[in-house]
């Protein structure tokens, strides 16, 4: 079988040839409902749809000082912005709020700041001219406001102290925490780096050297990541929740608008009815892409793509794997791992001095273990070859010397989204 899988890779689309495979089989996301009026679904998102919470306008009124949490610029292809403009309009001429109480925080975990531009992407033009609009930032003052069950020391930014707090995000799978979105733009979003890393060393096995089964992709139940942010996200006030769903194409799918935990909870369905493909056996070959820019902006959020269809492919089997990375590595702790991974101590030193890119480096190296993996990419081989992966900057190197024939393949074109599902397995 001959097919030519064209697959996103940066701005570029790059035209893959696969020749005499047995099977050709694309994984894309399930059709997804696309919102035609944004406008009346926000509406209804705020109003009668409200899930598990009264309608916004009666949770907040014009007195109130208001902090508006929303995710930062990797998240920008969810077009939160145009969100925000709906929210904001919604606030400050439904409900008489004036724009002096009206703050918007960016909720960047430990990712970097932002600049005017991408906080003007991130808020919206209408909010970016009108509020005040701030990064959060891990390091700087954090607020006590209480211990999980598992010992996590629970310290957020101040802004979301004595205020009335609305939670505007995108919902997508996490390789850490199941699902993004939600309590996550708590924690880590708006939580101290502290507070951060006690929750994210909990993806690390407590007996083996290895990460924790119980963590991963689409796993909500008993993983310890999840539920210490659920219960950190119950220790702050927020007062309704904005939860966003996308198409592969970036247009609205879903709305889901009220509490903070069951508002979300209704996103995650939706999301996993899309995004979650069941597959009857894992193939010889895995063709992927992340998903091209933003979804592969940087080695630390494109891995998403490698992780996802690792999850198809059989136990030395060869991914293919387009990840263009204009930034690099991204977080600037990436590629720090690389020194105790040469010298055969990563999982010690991650155990003793424990990072949230440290983690994603150590997940991205066990699972490149799986099979042989070529890359597509700007980041050069001395830094991915340690991790089991070659790169390769020209398309035709890249698949040169790949024999497809009577091989089964998968094509996964939107790596960063798509989540296979081996039936028997997961």
């Amino acid at each position: 079988m001959d097919y030519t899988a064209s697959m996103k890779y940066g701005t570029e689309v790059v035209d893959i040839e696969i020749k005499g495979a047995e099977s050709v089989e694309v994984l894309n996301p399930d059709p997804m409902p696309e919102i035609e009026d944004t406008a009346e679904a926000f509406r209804i998102c705020v109003e009668e749809g409200a899930i598990a919470s009264a309608p916004l306008k009666e949770k907040i009124g014009p007195e109130d000082k208001i902090t508006i949490i929303v995710s930062d610029i990797t998240r920008s292809w969810m077009h939160q912005g145009d969100i925000l403009t709906l929210l904001g309009h919604y606030l400050h001429e439904n409900m008489q709020v004036p724009f002096e109480n009206i703050c918007v925080l960016i909720a960047l975990g430990t990712h970097r700041k932002s600049s005017d531009k991408e906080m003007e992407i991130i808020a919206g033009s209408y909010l970016y001219q009108n509020v005040t609009v701030v990064d959060h930032d891990c390091d700087g003052e954090c607020t006590l406001v209480g211990r999980t069950s598992r010992g996590t020391d629970v310290r957020v930014n101040p802004l979301v102290i004595g205020r009335k707090v609305i939670v505007v995000g995108g919902t997508v799978h996490h390789m850490m925490a199941g699902f993004g979105g939600g309590r996550k733009n708590i924690l880590p979003g708006v939580s101290s780096r502290e507070t951060i890393r006690q929750n994210h060393s909990r993806a690390l096995d407590p007996n083996i050297a290895h990460s924790d089964p119980r963590v991963g992709c689409a796993l909500l139940k008993d993983n310890p990541i999840n539920e210490d942010m659920n219960e950190a996200g119950a220790m702050v006030e927020v007062a309704y929740s904005i939860n966003i769903v996308v198409s592969t194409n970036g247009r609205f799918s879903g709305l889901f608008g009220g509490s903070l935990y069951e508002a979300w909870q209704a996103s995650c369905v939706f999301q996993k009815k899309c995004y979650e493909k069941w597959i009857d056996y894992e193939a010889d070959i895995v063709l992927v892409s992340s998903g091209g820019f933003p979804k592969d902006m940087n080695l630390y959020q494109g891995c998403k793509g490698m992780l996802n269809g690792m999850r198809a492919l059989k136990e030395g089997g060869t991914m293919l794997w387009l990840a263009k990375c204009p930034e690099g590595c991204g977080a600037p702790d990436y590629t720090a791992w690389l020194l105790p991974l040469k010298e055969g101590r990563l999982d010690e030193a991650l155990r003793a001095d424990f990072t949230i890119g440290g983690f994603i480096f150590y997940l991205t190296v066990e699972n490149l273990k799986k099979g042989n993996c070529r890359t597509l990419t700007t980041i050069d081989n001395d830094t991915t070859q340690p991790m089991g992966m070659t790169a390769y900057t020209d398309p035709v190197e890249f698949i040169k010397g790949v024999d497809f024939t009577g091989k089964r393949v998968y094509v996964i074109p939107y790596g960063g989204s798509v989540v296979p599902m081996v039936k028997g397995i997961d």
